[in-house]
């Protein structure tokens, strides 16, 4: 093996280790969304090389922020790119492609950005896309103070991880859906159990069937613009004052 394999080979070692410890946080039963996020920016600076500093962008109903990143710096810039409206991070968002850079090119594109580079000491940008559904995309940023513009295999690399992020996003959005659904069911059930309470007493008191005590909590709905489990809620709330 020659030297330039053996570097390669330690490399990829590095990344599956990397990626062995990403999976296990997603594998948590409490997975800490910010706390994974986090840990990739961390990791991924580690890895590819020529990377100084990371951070990741996530874009929801048209609006970009910054969840996550390993320096401040970063974020100063990931802010001015969502001021002016586009740059590396925002083009990848919108595009589903990488965008490779280096500070001559950024200079060309966004004229904007040139002084920030500069006075940030950003030679060269990498942001690759993270598209997690329609609702929600975003992209892994990387910032390097050299002026190299990064590899293929730096940007072959960065995808493994925004795989891993998409993954993650993905969970979490499930996850709290499913905390959704069970909060609509939660308050489906209690609306049925107080409904159900005001027509027993209806029932009890006028001597009538289900569907007639139903068919008067509906109509004192109707009459008084209220929704029936207002209605039926008050109607209990009543009765109960007096016994």
């Amino acid at each position: 093996m020659t030297g330039g394999q053996e570097r390669l080979s330690a490399r990829l070692d590095e990344v599956t280790v990397a990626m062995e410890s990403l999976t296990a946080m997603l594998d948590h039963q409490e997975l800490d969304l910010g706390q994974m996020l986090q840990a990739v920016c961390e990791h991924v600076v580690g890895v590819v090389a020529g990377a100084d500093m990371a951070s990741i962008t996530l874009v929801r109903d048209g609006v970009a922020e910054t969840v996550a990143s390993t320096d401040q710096r970063a974020v100063n810039f990931d802010r001015e790119q969502y001021r002016i409206g586009d740059g590396p991070c925002l083009r990848a968002a919108e595009t589903g492609a990488p965008v490779r850079v280096g500070v001559g090119a950024v200079a060309d594109q966004w004229p904007q950005f040139a002084s920030a580079a500069d006075e940030l000491g950003v030679a060269s940008f990498l942001a690759a896309p993270l598209t997690v559904d329609g609702d929600m995309s975003g992209a892994m940023n990387l910032f390097g103070f050299g002026e190299h513009g990064f590899s293929d295999l730096e940007v072959k690399i960065l995808e493994l991880y925004t795989a891993t992020v998409v993954f993650g996003l993905r969970s979490a959005r499930r996850y709290f859906d499913a905390q959704e659904l069970v909060a609509q069911l939660n308050r489906a059930l209690e609306t049925r159990s107080v409904i159900d309470q005001a027509k027993g007493i209806l029932m009890a008191a006028h001597r009538i069937t289900a569907e007639e005590a139903f068919q008067r909590l509906v109509k004192r709905s109707q009459d008084g613009n209220r929704k029936l489990y207002d209605v039926a809620a008050e109607f209990v709330a009543a009765v109960s004052s007096f016994t």
